[in-house]
């Protein structure tokens, strides 16, 4: 019992507090772990700093190849004299003007029964078992069967239209008590969306026979025709002059190689004819520019913020100079050079910054709008040979840097992330052993006061006995 006792209470017998003490040489055992730990600290943020540069340098990269994509130099916009033309040019679509005048909108079917029974559509009294829907014409019409066995009225008849597949919804419309309409809608624009409504079987041969059949619905009951749009290219002041373009929609694409026009308005009489100029596109020139002179300045502030040493006041009153998390990487800063010359050194003698490429004495990058403007008005030509060998080389550097396989940042940051894991391991071993070394203290302070515990109990036990023999002598 006296054993369990002096071992489970903090210094019961010796007075001691163990526990501050075993914890005071624990801190003392866990220095070399805690040199670790400030170690893996300093890895991780090293490897967040490259991870983030490289992140950066990537961007570069694909902006610099984008850059030299000649697609990139083949931007063009479109422009109308009027607002109801929407002109769209693709990449590549030659510099052009387009002169026309639009003739008509391209417009669905619409048409509407006259009879409000069913036999009174088909003009007959005996029951209509089958009915036809042709859509088109010519070689290109198209003819569905309706089954209409069981089929007694309009609404009936138009169940059975919606369900074809025909292209053509039907709708029953209550004019009033006693009256009901069947509306027919097409399903697309163009004059080749026409339709028509026959009783029984008919197929679209049998509408070039001598004595064709009879449409139960006529074009000519449409409130509204299938017509294509139309217009009218190179008109002059005598009527119906110009060729006619149509087409299904209200889009006609590939007028002009590359340019889709979309009209939405008939041209008045009184008006002009509408012009469509296509023309090079110097806002996505700049576009282009800015972005790849933004993604060069972003890699070298990225580097000058991850390098630059910063100084402050000690307590006694000194100076101290500390370097920047890779300041001591040289290869970063051979980085750095190696970017910033890719953005300045002339191209066939002549100085980026005639481009709006401009290199500030204090190494920044900056882009001017105005000079390339200038250039882009001067010579568009030998912007695009300046601005791509500028690119060839940003690209050749970045690449270098950041490919996901071979890139120099890449298997830098492999490296550090592999002796970070190193670290890692270190200090979990450290944890076990200082576990190890605070269960050895504990025993060895337990055991210090069971000793104690005993010795005390052996001096009370002979002080006792030594009363006995005084009190004896006495």
């Amino acid at each position: 019992m006296e054993d369990t006792v002096a071992s489970a209470i903090d210094g019961l017998v010796s007075g001691l507090k163990t526990t501050d003490l075993i914890n005071s040489l624990m801190q003392v055992e866990a220095g070399p772990q805690t040199l670790l730990k400030q170690k893996v600290a300093k890895t991780e943020s090293v490897v967040a700093a490259l991870q983030g540069l490289n992140t950066k340098l990537s961007s570069l990269a694909t902006s610099a190849q984008t850059a030299l994509k000649p697609a990139s130099w083949e931007a063009v916009t479109a422009s109308s004299t009027d607002t109801s033309v929407k002109a769209t040019a693709g990449a590549g679509a030659p510099q052009s003007s387009l002169t026309f005048r639009v003739d008509a909108l391209a417009a669905k079917q619409t048409s509407v029964t006259s009879a409000s029974t069913l036999a009174g559509l088909f003009g007959t009294n005996d029951p209509v078992t089958s009915a036809s829907i042709i859509t088109g014409e010519g070689t290109t019409a198209k003819a569905t069967t309706l089954d209409l066995t069981g089929v007694t009225d309009l609404a009936g008849l138009a169940k059975k239209i919606n369900a074809s597949g025909s292209g053509v919804s039907a709708t029953v419309v209550n004019v009033s008590a006693t009256e009901t309409r069947l509306q027919l809608t097409g399903g697309a624009t163009g004059a080749a969306a026409a339709f028509d409504l026959y009783k029984g079987t008919v197929t679209a041969a049998d509408l070039t026979a001598t004595t064709p059949p009879v449409a139960a619905v006529k074009r000519a009951e449409a409130l509204t025709r299938a017509q294509d749009a139309e217009i009218r290219l190179w008109p002059t002041s005598t009527a119906g002059s110009g060729t006619l373009v149509k087409s299904a929609t209200n889009t006609f694409a590939g007028v002009v190689d590359r340019l889709d026009l979309t009209v939405s308005k008939v041209t008045p009489g009184t008006d002009p004819a509408v012009t469509v100029t296509v023309g090079r596109d110097d806002e996505a020139v700049k576009t282009l520019v800015s972005g790849l002179v933004t993604n060069v300045s972003t890699v070298l502030g990225e580097i000058t913020s991850r390098t630059k040493g910063t100084t402050t006041t000690a307590t006694d009153g000194r100076t101290v100079v500390t370097g920047g998390l890779l300041s001591g990487d040289s290869a970063i800063r051979e980085l750095s050079s190696a970017v910033l010359a890719a953005a300045s050194q002339p191209v066939g003698g002549v100085s980026p910054s005639t481009v709006g490429i401009v290199i500030g004495r204090d190494g920044t990058v900056t882009f001017d709008d105005a000079k390339l403007t200038a250039a882009l008005a001067a010579d568009p030509a030998n912007v695009q040979k300046i601005v791509t060998e500028i690119a060839t080389r940003l690209d050749k550097v970045a690449t270098a840097q950041s490919d996901k396989t071979t890139g120099a940042l890449t298997l830098k940051i492999q490296g550090q992330d592999a002796y970070r894991k190193q670290l890692d391991d270190q200090v979990a071993s450290w944890d076990i052993r200082l576990a190890m070394r605070r269960t050895a203290l504990e025993k060895t302070y337990a055991s210090l006061e069971v000793s104690l515990s005993n010795l005390n109990a052996q001096s009370s036990w002979l002080t006792s006995q030594l009363d006995a023999l005084n009190a004896n002598k006495a």
